[in-house]
């Protein structure tokens, strides 16, 4: 009996060695017939994955003449492909791969096996579709793993080079690399973090980012955080809802841009608020780069001064009914509607009218204690500069 098992067995893994060549075709018909993916692939891909499909079936025949050691050679089956098969086909992919193999096996076990043999067949086929399996998962989890860390590597130069300005041509596609759609605008906050953010909490801050808006950039340069937020969305609400994940102390928005190029600028514009924001003490949270920019002068921000006197001292100067002389002298005169009326020799309802005007010439209202403030900064700057009407 044990010698009639023992020639099953035998005649059984000749017949498998000899289908070899039989599988390997039937497995690429099948592959074409039932997976609708596999036909859209690029050519060298649809290589690549019939390299690891016969690669399945001659690693499955070399374990089946050793059933009874651990299946090795499962690693194998992988290595035929280049890693970077994983981004053109998913681990989702990979299973139906690995399950076509699997069919392809049993519905010729009856061909393959010795009379008696089925069974046999069957089981083998089943444990070593198991163990492709798990070993497909573990090349996924490697790729990502790997694809993880140079994403991020390549996130903090992206990054940088926002900083610095140099949004060329080359960071557009590095850029397009990380998933960013470009789509909509795009708005980016500064602040601090409490403790050096290790791996764990840097990819639990990304995750948070990306549920916050469509695209998401993260730049963490020491204690100081960095995030670009994309899309058609509430951007300003999503910077919001991100606020906790920032250290105590100021959180800085730039202006919304609508390009590569305006976010470089943006970014620029929100660090040199972080840097002033110390300088007012009543700033909310989180605070507008273009609120600070009166501390922003004083921190030599040469855009923050050119801004204040474009959008503020040249306008006035520019302007009819005598606004700036009005502005002038109500600020220089303890900001009082009725010393400025005295002073000007017109009725204190002259005076608000023409600070009304001021308030719709330059977008601040100089009734306002902290937007007086600002147009005084104004003032000053433009008087410095020797502005004179464009």
């Amino acid at each position: 009996m044990r010698e009639q098992s023992t020639s099953t067995e035998a005649d059984t893994l000749r017949r498998v060695r000899d289908a070899s060549g039989l599988l390997a075709a039937s497995a690429m018909r099948r592959l074409d017939e039932d997976l609708a993916w596999y036909r859209t692939l690029p050519a060298e891909d649809r290589s690549w994955v019939g390299l690891v499909a016969q690669a399945g079936i001659a690693a499955f025949i070399g374990w089946f003449s050793d059933p009874a050691a651990p299946p090795h050679g499962v690693g194998d089956i992988f290595s035929a492909a280049p890693p970077e098969l994983t981004r053109s086909i998913s681990l989702q992919h990979t299973l139906q791969l690995v399950r076509v193999i699997v069919n392809v096996v049993e519905t010729h076990s009856d061909e393959l096996a010795a009379p008696g043999g089925e069974r046999e067949v069957r089981e083998a086929v089943l444990r070593y579709s198991r163990e492709v399996a798990f070993s497909a998962a573990e090349v996924y989890a490697r790729a990502a793993e790997v694809r993880g860390a140079w994403d991020a590597r390549l996130e903090a130069l992206v990054v940088d080079a926002l900083v610095r300005g140099d949004a060329d041509q080359s960071l557009r596609s590095r850029v397009s690399a990380l998933g960013w759609s470009g789509r909509g605008s795009t708005l980016v906050m500064v602040g601090t973090t409490l403790l050096p953010l290790d791996d764990m909490r840097a990819a639990d801050l990304r995750r948070a980012t990306r549920r916050a808006a469509d695209d998401a950039l993260v730049g963490i340069q020491g204690d100081r955080l960095i995030v670009f937020l994309g899309g058609d969305g509430d951007l300003r609400a999503a910077a919001t809802s991100l606020l906790p994940r920032f250290g105590p102390g100021p959180v800085v928005i730039g202006p919304q841009a609508h390009d590569l190029a305006d976010s470089a600028r943006a970014a620029q514009a929100a660090l040199a608020g972080l840097r002033a924001a110390p300088a007012w003490a009543q700033a909310p949270r989180p605070v507008q780069a273009d609120e600070l920019l009166p501390e922003r002068v004083l921190t030599g921000d040469t855009t923050a001064r050119r801004q204040l006197v474009d959008q503020a001292y040249r306008p006035l100067l520019a302007s009819t009914g005598s606004l700036l002389e009005t502005l002038s002298t109500y600020l220089g005169g303890g900001r009082s509607l009725e010393g400025a009326a005295r002073t000007l020799y017109v009725h204190p309802n002259t005076v608000r009218y023409r600070l009304r005007r001021v308030a719709d010439v330059t977008g601040w209202d100089p009734l306002d204690p902290r937007e007086a403030y600002v147009l005084q900064t104004a003032l000053a700057l433009g008087r410095l500069d020797g502005t004179r009407p464009a």
